[in-house]
């Protein structure tokens, strides 16, 4: 698998700074299109963006700069490093589009609908809103809960299809165990019942 700068833009714009590098080459080591390397010193992009040096971050050497500022053919080869890379976060809030935003509430509608199993922190995660927004659509004390329209949240990309599949089994998981320790503490009450009381004249 090809390895690219942690920050493919900021190294662009130093190796356009501070090297002779063709935009072609540069493109090619940070994954860029050719035409937005170009556009870094125009500052018709990214206008604000400040430069990070691949060499001071381990990912590039000046040998190698060097030797490709020779040719203007010669691909970059990005340093080999023995750091974990980092891992994509799974957790916490998610950037949703202005445009998708408005329909979060008729999703968090869906959801509860067809899936009650779902925990209200579930079906936050799962749409990128908050326990009492989804709190609010559950009780139908959202302020427009009576213009919602239940929406499929993976058919407008929220969430994904896997990731509403987890969810859901996670939440029978979670009734599962729940129903298990309800029987498991109404059982010696219920045998205690049935076991008739001792005569005081027995023994």
């Amino acid at each position: 698998m090809a390895s690219y700068p942690l920050m493919p833009k900021a190294a662009a714009a130093w190796l356009v700074d501070n090297t002779a590098l063709t935009f072609d080459q540069i493109a090619d080591f940070c994954n860029l299109h050719p035409l937005e390397v170009q556009a870094l010193p125009d500052g018709d992009v990214n206008s604000g963006i400040m430069g990070a040096s691949p060499v001071l971050s381990g990912e590039l050497t000046l040998e190698e700069i060097a030797r490709c500022e020779k040719t203007g053919n010669t691909r970059l080869k990005m340093c080999k490093s023995d750091l974990p890379k980092p891992r994509a976060r799974s957790k916490g809030p998610r950037y949703t589009p202005v445009t998708k935003r408005a329909e979060k509430p008729g999703a968090i509608l869906y959801l509860a609908k067809k899936y009650p199993e779902l925990a209200d922190v579930q079906i936050a995660r799962l749409i990128g809103s908050t326990k009492p927004t989804v709190a609010a659509v559950r009780n139908k004390t959202h302020p427009g809960i009576n213009t919602l329209k239940p929406v499929d949240p993976v058919s407008i990309g929220l969430c994904t299809g896997d990731e509403l599949e987890k969810a859901i089994k996670k939440a029978q998981r979670r009734i599962e165990r729940q129903s298990k320790a309800a029987g498991a503490t109404a059982a010696p009450e219920t045998s205690d019942s049935e076991t008739p009381p001792r005569s005081a004249s027995s023994g």
